[in-house]
């Protein structure tokens, strides 16, 4: 299998790394909790948030260039193609990991679907198209996790 078209996993400590989400909505929210069950110190920039994730700092506004400021890592996750591109050209210009939700190509990493089970964590991506075949699969991981003694 020819790799060239996927990311290659990388697992980092993000305990205690500031992470900064763009978005308020689901996925932006649903990203946001899994970094902070991570130890992340998120911080959450959106207008409008259905319900902030506890632990992260929310900020209801626009996103602001310099928002990515001393961040290990950037989620853009709004519903605006103009503001995830230039949430992932900051974020490339500070050398931040991104991940722009709506456009693999202005992503320097993509979000995994987060398997956990019996103190073992895997992350299952696709090349960027494959959504339910990733979800499928990280059902079935997360079913092998709970089930290992």
């Amino acid at each position: 299998m020819d790799l060239k078209g996927f990311r290659f996993p990388l697992f980092v400590d993000l305990n205690g790394k500031k992470a900064v989400v763009i978005g308020g909505g689901k996925i932006a929210l649903r990203r946001a909790g899994v970094l902070l069950s991570f130890g992340a110190k998120v911080t959450v920039i959106a207008p409008q948030c259905e319900a902030v994730p506890e632990g992260a700092v929310f900020f209801q506004r626009r996103y602001e260039k310099g928002d990515l400021a001393g961040a290990f890592l950037a989620v853009a996750a709004t519903n605006d193609r103009n503001v995830n591109r230039l949430v992932g050209q900051e974020a490339a210009e500070r050398g931040i990991l991104v991940s722009v939700a709506d456009r693999k190509e202005e992503s320097s990493f993509f979000f995994p679907a987060i398997c956990t089970g019996n103190g073992l964590v895997a992350g299952i991506v696709s090349g960027g198209e494959e959504h339910k075949k990733t979800a499928a699969a990280a059902r079935a991981v997360r079913t092998v996790l709970e089930e290992l003694e």
